[in-house]
């Protein structure tokens, strides 16, 4: 017989420092692509098809609102974590809204919508840092014909973990850390952290082994199951094994995401994600032909 074994820790596969330039999203989004600009395919981190990190930058005082102007959408969900600053958006359906610091905008696309983000009205006046992460997770075949909807979801509202010692905070979006569940509906099991650690803080967590997981570090410096993390790294783990202990070297804040993979295949055509090329070809029809709605 075997001794019981612990959880084995998570092997990483990769550390990604920054990408060398930023590339700018409209004239609001100042943003390093980690995927798959990283060189991280769609399929290796399904379901997540796309992470843009807008670093804290300070686009200084405007009248002019910066932003991204209307633009389409289908066949997947836009996430948007706002961390300094405010984003607000419009879309064909009517809807809109605000996201402050600790907030989070869940928008599924699902059979189509136009929408337009942008730096919130009274921010753009003001000016000072903006800092956000753009997260897009793909739709299963089945559920990419949904009608658009969005979560609205506050800090607030978030599942919430004080750990022990005073060594920081964890504020679930999705699915559930150590059995605290986050308040967002998704189509496949997403799993979505939010950390802060104070200066020494630890902690400690488990995911399935068959989950594509990886961490990226938004501020601070981390040490990931032995590995140095420096800021704005973005650490990718292999499939094996469950454990991820993390300790803060300094102040440090880090979005962890993991997902079961969409075992389907990906067909992407800028703002469109379907599972063939005619599909494709159908979504662009579909744009062109108004289906989306209308929106100035």
């Amino acid at each position: 017989m075997y001794p019981y074994k612990a959880h084995m820790k998570k092997a990483i596969e990769r550390i990604f420092e920054k990408p060398a330039r930023p590339g700018m999203v409209g004239d609001g989004f100042r943003v390093y692509n980690y995927i798959p600009g990283a060189g991280i395919s769609q399929q290796r981190i399904s379901p997540f098809l796309l992470l843009d990190f807008n670093a804290a930058f300070d686009f200084g005082p405007s009248e002019h609102i910066r932003g991204v102007d209307v633009h389409p959408h289908k066949g997947f969900e836009t996430v948007s974590i706002a961390y300094k600053g405010s984003v607000a958006h419009h879309d064909s359906a009517g809807n809109s809204g605000v996201i402050y610091p600790g907030d989070v905008q869940w928008m599924t696309a699902g059979g189509g919508i136009l929408h337009k983000e942008y730096h919130e009205q009274e921010f753009s006046k003001k000016g000072g840092p903006f800092e956000m992460v753009q997260l897009w997770v793909n739709l299963p075949k089945k559920d990419k014909s949904t009608p658009a909807h969005y979560q609205a979801i506050t800090k607030e509202q978030m599942g919430k973990i004080v750990l022990p010692d005073n060594a920081g905070l964890v504020n679930v979006i999705a699915g559930a850390f150590n059995g605290v569940k986050g308040p967002a509906e998704t189509y496949s099991p997403v799993n979505l952290f939010d950390i802060k650690l104070e200066k020494g803080g630890e902690l400690s967590t488990t995911l399935p082994a068959g989950y594509n997981t990886a961490l990226l570090v938004i501020n601070g410096h981390v040490e990931v199951n032995g590995h140095s993390a420096n800021e704005h790294s973005f650490v990718l783990f292999k499939n094996e094994g469950e454990e991820i202990d993390i300790k803060a070297n300094e102040e440090s804040v880090l979005l962890v995401l993991s997902g079961e993979p969409i075992n389907e295949p990906i067909a992407s055509y800028g703002p469109f994600v379907m599972n063939t090329q005619q599909e494709i070809v159908e979504a662009i029809q579909e744009f062109q032909s108004g289906k989306f709605g209308y929106l100035e």
